[in-house]
């Protein structure tokens, strides 16, 4: 009996040590890539490569399907033209116009939308006064009322201005409004246990609360900017990208028109991108999702 003890206990010793080296093996291998993992230089380099084939498509393909230029110029003629602009045109003038109103309006309109949409969050009675002149005027086309502020205000900066403020206005005011009506309402009630008043539970609470909503509006307020100014200048402005599209239609200059799009896409994903980097430093403390 003794014997098979003896001689059954060297194979289990054996699955110990094989599992505690497999153990071992598996702590110093690391851990494992998850399987649909890709590194940032594949990204990069993905897109560096769909751009490029989109450029070469659209240099080539026009002229090799018999596209005239004047409906859709190539990547060449869009070079060429931007050089004629920057030296006749004085785009960099137009550019440095359209960008001061789009900041401004952002600027402006956001402070204004998060003011009223946290004084609204902050009174129930307010809210209700107020909420239908505010739905109005949210559905009303703001793009209608460019040209009553030209005939108000003139051919100059100013209607551009407003367009835009109101345009970047609403989603921001809409988006605090609706964070301030979530808020957790077991931390509001603790907070008055703990004999907090009123503005310390708005300042504690309901701000941090408030803030992921409200970085979300100014990521759609900083596209919406764009379009607004652009809505301005097409309308009655006489400086500016927008400008330049209407000028470039009624000469037939399609290069010009594309170009002027172009700059404006382009301003439109630099304000994006600035409040991207400013909602990562602000919002640092939420976790984000690895990928």
């Amino acid at each position: 009996m003794n014997g098979s003890d003896a001689t059954t206990a060297v194979p289990r010793t054996g699955l110990v040590v094989e599992s505690l080296a497999g153990t071992a093996d598996a702590g110093t291998s690391g851990p494992a890539a998850p399987p649909g993992a890709v590194s940032r230089l594949s990204i990069l380099l993905g897109s560096l490569g769909f751009g490029a084939a989109f450029l070469l498509a659209w240099q080539f393909l026009p002229p090799a399907l018999g596209v005239p230029s004047y409906i859709i110029p190539t990547v060449t003629d869009l070079a060429h033209e931007f050089g004629r602009m920057v030296v006749r045109e004085n785009l960099l003038m137009h550019v440095l116009s359209t960008v001061t109103i789009a900041i401004a309006g952002f600027v402006i309109g956001s402070l204004l939308g998060a003011a009223i949409g946290y004084l609204l969050g902050m009174s129930v009675l307010v809210e209700k006064v107020l909420s239908p002149y505010i739905l109005g005027l949210q559905i009303a086309p703001k793009v209608a009322f460019a040209p009553l502020f030209i005939m108000w205000l003139g051919y100059n900066s100013w209607p551009k201005l407003i367009v835009t403020i109101l345009v970047v206005f609403f989603p921001i005011l809409v988006n605090v409004l609706q964070s301030m009506k979530t808020v957790d309402r077991d931390l509001i009630n603790l907070a008055r246990a703990y004999s907090m008043n009123r503005l310390q539970i708005f300042w504690k609470i309901e701000v941090p609360a408030s803030m992921p909503a409200l970085m979300a509006g100014l990521r759609i307020g900083a596209t919406l900017a764009v379009i607004g100014v652009t809505v301005g200048e097409l309308v009655g402005g006489n400086t500016g990208l927008g400008y330049l599209i209407t000028f470039g239609e009624g000469q037939a200059n399609t290069a010009m028109v594309f170009n002027a799009i172009v700059l404006l896409t382009l301003i439109g994903i630099v304000l994006y991108g600035a409040v991207a980097i400013i909602e990562a430093r602000v919002l640092h403390y939420i976790p984000r999702a690895i990928r």
